[in-house]
């Protein structure tokens, strides 16, 4: 099975093709960027697609990040996944941008669950607040995905150890060794890994793993009330 897995929940614009039977995406291409993923996107999968024999036509599946994430970001990526799909005629998954930081720490060399610790994901959600989903010391699901102030977050995590991913990460370590609490950010874990959705994309059920967005909160803009005018 070949898939082209699509990131754009946060501040990145990321595509790759992976297939199930090799380690390492046959072809990838990522750009950090904080707005734009609209303009920049399409150009970028077309890029990628262009780099592995047979382009579009070789493709079974397309997987993309469904959040949380920015509303704008989620709408592009969402919206370039389902017209590959169609046009292919392929199904789309959806990959939480949660689990997508989580993986790579379940995977590590360090073996964290074995050594006893929580792992955690958390994402900067501003204003004090944070996008996390914890798991147990056996890998279960300790905390789903949940929005939460930051302090809320600390003390979830508990005395640890903890090993923790996600752009609001240091901030949440720091504040976990504020307390005297053990928690540790490894080194490469901030942002979503693209090859780590494609590789949880090869395994979801199409069934079950929908490419619909993952909302945790509604949008910070807000309607302008007192500027409009009363009907008559």
């Amino acid at each position: 099975m070949r898939i082209l897995a699509i990131d754009t929940a946060l501040e990145r614009c990321a595509a790759c093709i992976m297939a199930d039977d090799t380690p390492e995406p046959l072809a990838q291409e990522s750009m950090d960027l904080a707005r734009g993923h609209a303009e920049a996107l399409l150009p970028l999968v077309e890029r990628v697609v262009a780099r592995v024999e047979g382009g579009f036509e070789s493709l079974d599946r397309v997987a993309v990040t469904v959040g949380p994430g920015s509303y704008t970001g989620l709408r592009v990526g969402l919206s370039a996944a389902r017209a590959v799909g169609l046009a292919c005629g392929i199904p789309v998954v959806g990959v939480t941008t949660l689990s997508a930081l989580l993986a790579p720490l379940l995977a590590a060399e360090e073996d964290y669950l074995g050594q006893g610790y929580l792992l955690a994901a958390a994402i900067d959600a501003r204003h004090g607040h944070v996008y996390f989903q914890a798991l147990s010391q056996d890998g279960g699901i300790a905390v789903p995905p949940t929005l939460l102030p930051l302090a809320e977050a600390v003390r979830l995590l508990g005395p640890g150890p903890a090993a923790l991913a996600g752009s609001a990460a240091p901030a949440l370590a720091a504040a976990a060794a504020g307390q005297g609490h053990r928690a540790v950010v490894p080194e490469g874990h901030i942002a979503p890994q693209i090859a780590w959705v494609a590789s949880l994309g090869l395994v979801a059920d199409p069934a079950h793993a929908l490419a619909r967005p993952l909302y945790l909160r509604g949008p910070d803009a807000q309607p302008q009330d007192h500027a409009r005018l009363a009907r008559r």
